[in-house]
């Protein structure tokens, strides 16, 4: 069915978190318009912290708090598309919760997270969008979750009216300063292949950018397309102040979803850091420009370091000025857990660095405590590679009739 021709086309976000997806699906302009390609109609997310931030930045679009999900209400296992009666969907994005699949939980094929998949299929099915987007860890195509999730879109099976298509991305490879690797299974509803020029499925996008080659120039012609090379971190590093101002964030609460929360504070208000034992700023003192726990001296490094000399070089490490980071992960304000030294202050990134890397905006809007907040910027989506896939769906929807030029700008 094509979208009315005076409404963007209609998103639900599952596993919102914070909403790096749904962030990324806004951002999207084509041909020079400034309007909004996509719209967020619901989200769910079962906790209260992320989706208050959620909330704060996407309820209001949404048609207010009611549309966001969360707490047991939140909770996908148990969650029901009639809540949203009436509400139209056209797309629905979501990253299943990874733990289970990740290679740092060791790949726990028991974890009960591994399930909970088949509830955003659930979801699916009741609301039989035109294009789904799930994202999770590289490793969850090579799971038996993957697997059945597969089987679900053979005929008789309860996506059958679905063709997927599944690559590994990297988020660098679109323009995002962190190397950030992911499984992105993109499917679209059979109709719509049919109706496309080519007769072809929804596919991932190109990418914009590449790793580059010592010695070669800034930029590689290809073609008629100018590939640029990968964005390096230090584009964030030079927005920002070597130093960390602060250690703790400002004293205000906020209640977006009716429970009290600290906030709202905006990215550019989570500057903060730690504050280091002499132990530890003596360690950060000892490690030179991309350098790790290999630089330090004895005094200063642990037996099980000592004895341990390969593997982990990530560990205690400083990011490395012209590279992308590496995967901000929830705890990007420890160093011993990765490479989330600053590249040459002696601290270990912020609160704001690691949101910057991720691709959120400056005026983006927060809630909860420092730990609850680290955690929705690790566990997002990065911004860059969202929009990049929004741009991909709008492109096929638009290919295959859903959009027409004239819903949106003649410039589309």
């Amino acid at each position: 069915m094509t979208t009315s021709p005076t409404r963007p086309i209609s998103v639900i976000d599952l596993f919102a978190g914070c909403g790096g997806l749904t962030q990324g699906f806004h951002e999207l302009r084509v041909g020079g318009i400034e309007q909004q390609r996509f719209r967020t109609v619901g989200a769910v997310e079962w906790d209260v912290a992320a989706a208050s931030t959620y909330a704060a930045n996407f309820a209001d679009e949404a048609g207010g708090v009611d549309h966001i999900f969360t707490g047991e209400e939140g909770n996908i296992e148990h969650w029901e598309p009639s809540l949203l009666d009436g509400v139209q969907v056209d797309v629905i994005l979501g990253g299943p919760p990874c733990q289970g699949f990740s290679g740092l939980n060791k790949q726990k094929d028991d974890d009960p997270r591994n399930q909970l998949w088949r509830h955003y299929m659930r979801v699916v099915h009741e609301f039989s969008p035109m294009v789904f987007v799930m994202e999770n860890v590289e490793p969850f195509r090579r799971k038996p979750e993957f697997q059945q999730l597969q089987e679900a879109t053979r005929p008789g099976g309860e996506l059958e009216d679905y063709h997927l298509e599944v690559l590994v991305l990297n988020a660098a490879d679109y323009g995002v300063p962190q190397a950030r690797k992911r499984t992105i299974v993109m499917a679209t509803r059979r109709d719509l292949i049919g109706l496309h020029p080519q007769r072809i499925p929804l596919k991932h996008p190109v990418a914009t950018h590449r790793k580059p080659v010592k010695n070669e120039s800034p930029a590689l012609v290809k073609g008629e397309s100018l590939v640029d090379m990968w964005v390096p971190v230090s584009t964030v590093f030079e927005r920002t102040d070597y130093r960390a101002p602060n250690t703790e964030l400002p004293e205000r609460t906020c209640q977006p979803l009716n429970e009290t929360l600290p906030g709202i504070f905006s990215t550019t208000e989570l500057h903060i850091g730690r504050n280091p034992t002499k132990h530890s700023l003596a360690r950060y003192e000892a490690i030179p420009p991309e350098g790790n726990r290999h630089n330090l001296p004895e005094h200063l490094s642990t037996p099980s370091w000592i004895r341990h000399r390969t593997g982990t070089a990530d560990v205690m490490g400083r990011l490395r000025w012209n590279d992308p980071s590496v995967t901000i992960r929830t705890e990007f304000f420890k160093p011993e857990k990765g490479r989330y030294l600053h590249p040459f202050a002696h601290r270990p990134i912020t609160h704001y660095e690691a949101a910057l890397i991720q691709g959120f905006p400056p005026d983006f809007k927060w809630c909860g405590s420092k730990v609850q907040i680290a955690r929705q910027i690790g566990n997002a989506v990065p911004v860059g590679l969202a929009r990049a896939i929004a741009g991909q769906v709008y492109t096929y929807l638009s290919a295959t009739g859903q959009v027409r030029q004239a819903d949106l700008g003649r410039s589309a």
